[in-house]
């Protein structure tokens, strides 16, 4: 149609003989007439008759309407039947990932860290204990000095817990009489490392008398310039402490993770399927363990399904999670056997190559809407765990129904992570990271060695993947290094931050309204070809710095 000035006589895109429709019916017509709905709805898209089966770069959810903005999203969800965090973030319980640093950051960032245990019994509690000292309410166990304990003793103690305010009483024990507080300012420059700590501690002491509330005490502690304040008896024998660094804590790390009575920060760890990691988990419980996971590359074991009813049985306080799975018969059985959650995932990880070399595992996206799917109907919440390298992956392992993610690769370069950072090759800050299945950690001597006739004990590494007889290991892992990412406490807020505008895009102002939008199919998804994928990342550009997050 020609054009004058600009103007046309006539709308070009309404085809001949076609009405024109009011614009301000829009809405009526999309909802009453327009039978045809963008996208797909998550039954259509994981078919893997039709689709095969998809990892999370396979799709793409579809934007909904924003009426909301993204720092109201909320992004609390259950890990266990009977414990829920603020954020979904999990990292793995790997040696070159998770240990108590690792953990203790996680924790206070809203998440959870899982311990591994490619390590001794005592190191692995001790890295427990770490964690639950870290941050309280009431401390109702402080370590706990006796007159005759020397200054150079208090320091040891400093260096072991990693913090140096302890009360002095007269026996040394709690519930007797207390004497007086012990502090690194009284014994860092004390001339006389052999004297006892009476000659060097505080005895001006400010106290609360039990019975008094937790926001009382932490009024009194904020009025006051101690660190520390003990709550005692009408005898005043010392009944539990207060520390003003958990009172700061409270306030830089408001999502916390925390038990709601003790206001310690939950921890988990990692054990086997073994006979001896029943002695392991006596170990791990009398540290103040709350979650344990059992870890298997293949879950879905007798060996497994006895440990999960041992720890119902031994230890009913504790949750339990199982795994790993990929399919829903894999997870029936240990959802009949009692687990509390489940991690899903085998041969996704980044550095996993069991489905190079065992051919067998399942795609991620596919195992994680399937499995999650099954497990929701017995309230198992589950744990999309492996192939998360983006926001955007940790976004469709939630949508297609895990609680949680975790994540392995994404988090060992952060400084947090176990081990030292070195320059690579091509002058690039890096860390070194394996999989569990590698060579390097079936045959780490901190767990295990070859025995004289030549089989190998067991370690974490042999035991998730059924080695330890193993005259020859077949990897199933790898090792390499992955790039220095800075602190977890700015590397998971950027994670965070992303997940809520994520969330904003697609229209749902929380986790669980985005599971429900899934299954009513008003969360729609589409499809992505090889040129798709390629058109949605970076292209036709000579160079370019890929900055995450300032």
């Amino acid at each position: 149609m020609p054009m004058t000035n600009g103007h046309s006589t006539s709308n070009p895109l309404i085809p001949p003989g076609v009405k024109p429709m009011d614009p301000r019916n829009a809405l009526e017509y999309l909802e009453n007439v327009y039978k045809h709905e963008d996208g797909l709805d998550v039954q259509t898209l994981i078919d893997s008759k039709t689709n095969g089966g998809l990892t999370y770069n396979d799709f793409l959810m579809l934007p909904g309407y924003i009426g909301f903005p993204a720092s109201e999203v909320a992004l609390d969800t259950p890990v266990t039947k009977r414990i829920s965090l603020k954020t979904p973030l999990l990292s793995s319980p790997m040696d070159t990932v998770t240990e108590h640093s690792m953990a203790i950051h996680m924790a206070l960032l809203g998440g959870l860290g899982v311990i591994h245990h490619n390590c001794s019994a005592e190191d692995q509690a001790e890295m427990v204990r770490k964690v639950k000292r870290y941050e309280n309410g009431f401390i109702l166990d402080p370590v706990v000095l006796s007159p005759t304990t020397t200054v150079s003793e208090a320091k040891q103690l400093k260096e072991k817990w990693g913090f140096g305010g302890f009360p002095v009483t007269e026996n040394g024990t709690l519930r007797s009489r207390l004497i007086g507080m012990i502090t690194t300012r009284d014994i860092q420059f004390h001339p006389n490392p052999s004297d006892p700590v009476t000659r060097a501690m505080s005895t001006d002491l400010v106290t609360a008398p039990s019975g008094t509330t937790l926001a009382e005490a932490n009024a009194v502690l904020s009025k006051s310039k101690k660190g520390k304040l003990p709550i005692v008896d009408s005898a005043h024998n010392l009944i539990s402490l207060l520390s003003r660094s958990d009172l700061m804590k409270n306030l830089h790390y408001p999502l916390a993770s925390k038990l709601p009575h003790s206001k310690q920060l939950i921890c988990a760890a990692a054990i086997g399927t073994r006979p001896e990691d029943r002695e392991r988990l006596k170990t791990l419980a009398e540290a103040g363990l709350d979650v344990v996971v059992l870890d298997s590359s293949q879950g879905n074991s007798v060996f497994q399904i006895e440990m999960i009813e041992f720890v119902k049985e031994q230890y009913p306080r504790l949750d339990v999670i199982g795994g790993n799975v990929v399919t829903v018969a894999q997870a029936a059985n240990l959802i009949a056997a009692g687990v509390d959650g489940l991690r899903i995932g085998m041969g996704s990880g980044s550095a996993c190559i069991t489905q190079e070399v065992m051919a067998v595992g399942r795609p991620q996206a596919t195992a994680v809407y399937n499995v999650s799917k099954f497990a929701a109907r017995f309230g198992v919440p589950c744990i999309a765990d492996g192939g998360i390298q983006n926001v955007g992956h940790i976004v469709k392992g939630l949508a297609l129904g895990a609680s949680t993610v975790m994540m392995g690769g994404l988090l060992a370069g952060t400084t947090e992570s176990p081990g030292n950072y070195f320059v690579s090759r091509e002058g690039q800050l890096v860390k070194a990271y394996r999989g569990m299945g590698s060579i390097d950690a079936m045959e780490d001597k901190k767990a295990g060695s070859v025995t004289a006739k030549g089989t190998h004990k067991s370690d974490a590494g042999k035991a998730r993947y059924f080695s330890e007889g193993d005259r020859l290991l077949v990897a199933q892992g790898v090792s390499g290094s992955v790039l220095d990412r800075g602190s977890v406490t700015k590397f998971v807020p950027y994670l965070l931050a992303g997940l809520q505008h994520s969330l904003q895009d697609i229209g749902t102002s929380s986790l669980s309204a985005l599971r429900d939008g899934v299954r009513d199919g008003t969360v729609r998804f589409e499809l992505r070809t090889v040129s798709a994928q390629a058109e949605g990342n970076v292209h036709g550009l000579h160079s370019f710095d890929k900055k995450l997050y300032s």
